[in-house]
């Protein structure tokens, strides 16, 4: 399950004899750069995040021509800074994703206000709603995340522009939406009835709100990490609904309270929304513990000499790419990637180290009792069982064997053969050889289905760049 390494001049027995040797790094005579990568590179541009950044920036452009003659300046400078503040503090969630759920509550609040401190009652009970066009909303939330963003470009942070403008669209649809609503006399504060007919058409908005923010953060991801687009969203959709649910319930009150309370009321409101993100932060600070615990320990067997550095890492990043070709949610992408920097740790059983830590040709019986092992370590741990069982049947043959063992199981073992005759070289020919002898034995021992997505993922890009 390690790095086949070459003798010196020599081919693994695995590989035909033209294949050039590698340890571990391919070397720079070995990268080239063919016209079909070449092609491939420029195919990969992510296109979504092209027209979300040319359509937002656009719509921020003309917004700001608006910004002249904005009423109430002090009330937009006001959303504009709380805005900014919920920038500063966006919140990193698990699988890469940022998110800033205090400046959505804030820019939600500013598309939907309708009165502050009830400063200009009007006739019958009511109180006129401030005057503020959808343009001129967007462009103060549009200041606000710029402003928010400065300290994390200063600190050498990414500025999360993606996500910021997935945000942005999302406020200007309840802008765009409410503001002529408030305008037209629709929507407006006063009697039981009114307060009822706004609140239902808020949550309806900050319900399709939450979704479009969703649906474009699904498409930038989904191609991003080049993954099936529904499956995608799905994940999107089970980790995002409590966070959205939070954003959208206090967007409404933060509407409601500022007709009673004014502008004090942001001040009031940021200590409970920021309670609420520090709640997912941990939830979020603990799985990435778990998995840079999990890193760790994969290293051992490097470390101890057991296989060769960077095994553990190619194999699971090839996994991942793998498991996202085959379609597999991301709870079940987490326990592969688990599996996948641990499926060697059973290899600290053996007396005599497999050379280079290649299993690929060792014995069945060596190859059960490396799994089993290492399975048995995993449980050891307590919350990993799901991840054990994966590691415990890496080494079952796909076909004629009691047991079926699962797709985590069956991806790891087709990457695992796969890396110990590659190992992290980038040549086309290199590659195509090696899944040339894992389709040799495709009948027993592999998943063709697995075999088929590995071949289309290494089409895609160079081993390196997965």
């Amino acid at each position: 399950m390690g790095d086949m390494v070459a003798g010196a001049g020599t081919a693994p027995a695995s590989l035909p004899a033209s294949l050039p040797a590698s340890h571990g790094v391919p070397r720079e005579s070995e990268i080239t750069v063919r016209p079909g990568q070449r092609w491939v590179s420029l195919q990969s541009v992510d296109t979504a995040r092209l027209l979300l950044l040319g359509g937002t920036g656009l719509l921020v452009a003309i917004s700001l021509a608006h910004l002249v003659g904005l009423r109430y300046p002090s009330v937009a400078i006001a959303f504009g800074l709380f805005i900014a503040f919920g920038e500063l503090l966006r919140l990193a969630l698990p699988g890469n994703r940022e998110t800033a759920p205090i400046a959505m509550t804030a820019a939600l609040a500013f598309a939907m206000v309708l009165d502050i401190a009830r400063h200009n009652p009007g006739s019958n009970g009511t109180y006129l709603p401030i005057p503020f066009e959808p343009t001129q909303i967007v462009a103060v939330a549009a200041l606000g995340m710029a402003l928010g963003a400065l300290p994390h470009i200063a600190a050498g942070r990414p500025a999360g522009i993606s996500s910021m403008s997935a945000r942005l669209v999302a406020i200007a649809f309840v802008a765009f939406v409410f503001r002529p609503m408030v305008t037209a006399g629709l929507l407006m504060l006063g009697s039981p009835r009114r307060a009822a007919m706004a609140f239902a058409v808020m949550a309806l908005l900050v319900t399709l709100a939450w979704l479009i923010e969703t649906v474009i953060t699904a498409v930038i991801r989904a191609e991003d990490l080049r993954a099936r687009y529904l499956v995608t969203l799905a994940d999107e959709l089970r980790l995002q609904w409590r966070l959205g649910l939070a954003v959208g319930v206090s967007a409404i009150i933060t509407v409601f309270a500022a007709s009673a309370m004014g502008l004090y009321e942001l001040a009031v409101f940021a200590g409970p929304l920021f309670v609420i993100q520090l709640a997912f932060r941990r939830y979020a600070g603990i799985r990435s513990t778990y998995l840079q615990t999990v890193r760790a320990l994969a290293q051992v067997t490097e470390v101890a000499g057991y296989v060769d550095s960077g095994h553990s890492r190619r194999v699971s990043k090839i996994a991942l790419a793998v498991g996202r070709e085959l379609g597999m949610a991301e709870p079940e992408l987490l326990n592969l990637e688990y599996a996948a920097l641990m499926h060697d740790i059973g290899q600290l059983s053996l007396i005599e180290p497999i050379p280079a830590g290649a299993t690929i040709d060792v014995a069945g019986e060596t190859r059960r009792r490396i799994a089993e092992f290492g399975a048995e370590v995993i449980s050891q741990t307590g919350v990993l069982d799901a991840v054990a069982e994966i590691v415990r049947c890496q080494w079952l043959p796909y076909r004629g064997g009691a047991v079926k063992p699962p797709l985590e199981s069956r991806i790891i073992k087709v990457v695992n053969a796969f890396d110990d005759q590659v190992a992290g070289s980038s040549d086309r020919d290199r590659i195509a050889a090696a899944i040339s002898v894992i389709r040799d034995e495709m009948e027993r021992e592999y998943d063709p289905a697995v075999v088929a997505a590995l071949a289309i993922v290494t089409g895609r890009l160079p081993v390196s760049r997965l």
